[in-house]
């Protein structure tokens, strides 16, 4: 089941965006954990971090265009903060996860036509390693899918300490 938080994400001064990354995470998970009795909540938040700062998702065609043409041509962080809550426990684990991004030379034009698509308006870093944006992606460095947004692997391994198996037959 997917259950959307209310947090808000404030900019905490003086947080490492690695660390900045972990709590909202770990707030989110908390928050939603208020509407449950047992199970599971599994929360992340997702950035790309470029020269010590976090991009986040873009507020306007605008913000997208100038995120892409800061990436364009350079390597990058993609990073990721993972928070599990067992509420019949009380444990939680809280893990970061970094992918490392190299963005290959995109020209003024393919960043225009791009950013009309739509695509990077709700992505991270304003592009979608899984759609269009991965013309623009010459090589990734760890998880795949945690360019996604959700780091398969590093989940999997955290659900394992709860005695969680992905290759449960009863999971939904």
């Amino acid at each position: 089941m997917v259950y959307a938080s209310s947090y808000e994400e404030s900019p905490y001064p003086g947080l490492h965006p690695k660390e900045l990354l972990l709590r909202h995470a770990t707030e989110k998970a908390r928050d939603v954990a208020k509407h449950f009795n047992s199970g599971l909540v599994i929360s992340a938040d997702t950035s790309v971090l470029f020269n010590g700062k976090l991009l986040g998702k873009p507020k306007s065609p605008e913000e997208a265009e100038e995120m892409l043409k800061l990436l364009s041509g350079h390597r990058f962080l993609v990073v990721t903060g993972l928070t599990v809550l067992d509420l019949d426990s009380g444990v939680e684990i809280n893990e970061l996860e970094s992918t490392t991004v190299w963005m290959d030379e995109i020209s003024s034009e393919q960043i225009s036509a791009y950013v009309r698509t739509g695509e990077p308006l709700d992505k991270a870093g304003a592009f979608a390693v899984q759609g269009k944006g991965a013309a623009f992606v010459k090589q990734i460095e760890g998880d795949f899918f945690n360019i996604v947004g959700l780091p398969l692997f590093r989940l999997g391994k955290i659900l394992q300490k709860f005695g969680v198996s992905i290759f449960q037959e009863d999971l939904p």
